[in-house]
């Protein structure tokens, strides 16, 4: 029997290659001799460098950078030589997580320091990305990650803009003459399940804002400066990126990579599928595990699990996926593709014991469940 395994990974319990490694046994005691094919995933959240780097033979790279709050900070990519591919997490220099809540202002918050993994990036070779658009703690319209990247953003004086949301109110034009030439030949694949706009009551400062520190004022405030970069792109460009779906994503930078690189944004699952190649691993396979910490009715919302089962469904192939908590209206999941839900959670156990024991239990369930189709 050939089984794929794709899960993602069980959020503070297994990384999505644990969660192979622990599939993997539990199919092998019961059919020692199954192939089992391994696919670590994810969504273009957290865990997309790890799952990518892992699936496709790549390592992880650690570039000094800075913050959002320009404090030096030590940030992890991955990169593929063979496909001088580096899989980036916008996260890992500008994350929310990176930042108390007390300091949280995304009026002064810069992009800056993912500007700098992409340079990191290209001096080690790169010529594709892929970025996972998620968690920012930033609102700058991916202002900051331009200047990074050798862009002047300037008011009408001449001057350079300093960083955060709030300066570009200021801003009068962007010189992109001194802007990285190496970015002409290098193409971005944007993994981002948020469609919201630049501006606006579903922007990115209305939407997203409030989380990173900003008050309905601050809101106001820095909806309008986007609103001015808008304009400015507009001009430069032609193109008017602000109402482009995904341009508010991780706090405008969505637009600066729409309007300023080679870039292809869409649905983060289906990005991370089409690197590993799923569906060819998929084809002649006799069942699919897949997986992640927590499903319910909210995993139809483009998360791993359903993009798997939509890649096995093409190829008429059985999809199993199992979690640590099978929530509330997770049965309509039966209606996408799966052939079951099995909770990995044997008897009663708190949450610190749960998380971990995921490895051991989601490895006892994954037999479990082989045992029964061993009967059929």
């Amino acid at each position: 029997m050939k089984f794929v395994l794709a899960p993602d990974s069980f959020k503070e319990s297994m990384t999505a290659t644990e969660a192979v490694a622990a599939m993997q046994r539990g199919v092998l005691s019961v059919f020692p001799d199954a192939d089992c094919v391994g696919a670590p995933m994810a969504d273009g959240g957290e865990g997309t460098t790890e799952a990518l780097a892992d699936a496709l033979g790549g390592v992880i790279v650690i570039a000094p950078v800075h913050d959002a709050l320009g404090r030096p900070v030590s940030a992890r990519y991955g990169y593929v030589d063979t496909e001088r591919l580096a899989i980036v997490e916008i996260a890992a220099a500008a994350g929310i997580d990176l930042v108390a809540i007390a300091d949280r202002d995304p009026r002064v918050a810069s992009s800056f320091g993912v500007g700098e993994l992409i340079g990191h990036a290209l001096d080690r070779g790169a010529t594709r990305f892929i970025v996972g658009l998620g968690g920012s703690v930033t609102n700058d319209g991916g202002a900051g990650m331009l200047q990074a990247l050798g862009a002047h953003l300037l008011d009408a004086q001449g001057q350079d803009l300093p960083g955060g949301g709030a300066a570009l109110a200021r801003l009068d034009r962007i010189d992109l003459s001194t802007l990285d030439p190496r970015l002409a030949g290098t193409t971005f694949e944007i993994a981002s399940d948020v469609t919201n706009p630049l501006l606006g009551a579903t922007g990115a400062s209305a939407v997203f804002g409030p989380q990173k520190g900003a008050d309905p004022a601050m809101v106001g405030e820095l909806d309008a400066a986007l609103g001015v970069y808008s304009t400015v792109i507009t001009a430069l460009t032609g193109q008017d990126v602000a109402a482009r779906p995904g341009a508010g994503a991780a706090g405008g930078l969505g637009a600066a990579f729409l309007a300023f690189f080679r870039a292809d944004m869409r649905r983060g699952v289906d990005v991370v599928m089409d690197a590993v190649h799923l569906a060819d691993l998929i084809a002649g396979a006799d069942c699919v595990l897949t997986g992640e910490g927590s499903i319910d009715s909210q995993t139809l919302n483009g998360k791993t699990p359903l993009g798997v089962a939509e890649a096995a469904a093409v190829h008429g192939v059985p999809v199993i996926a199992f979690a640590g908590r099978i929530g509330g209206g997770a049965e309509v999941l039966y209606d996408h593709g799966f052939t079951a839900l099995v909770p990995i959670v044997q008897g009663v156990s708190d949450l610190p014991g749960a998380l971990a024991d995921g490895a051991a239990n989601l490895e006892r369930a994954v037999a479990t469940t082989c045992r029964l189709l061993a009967l059929r």
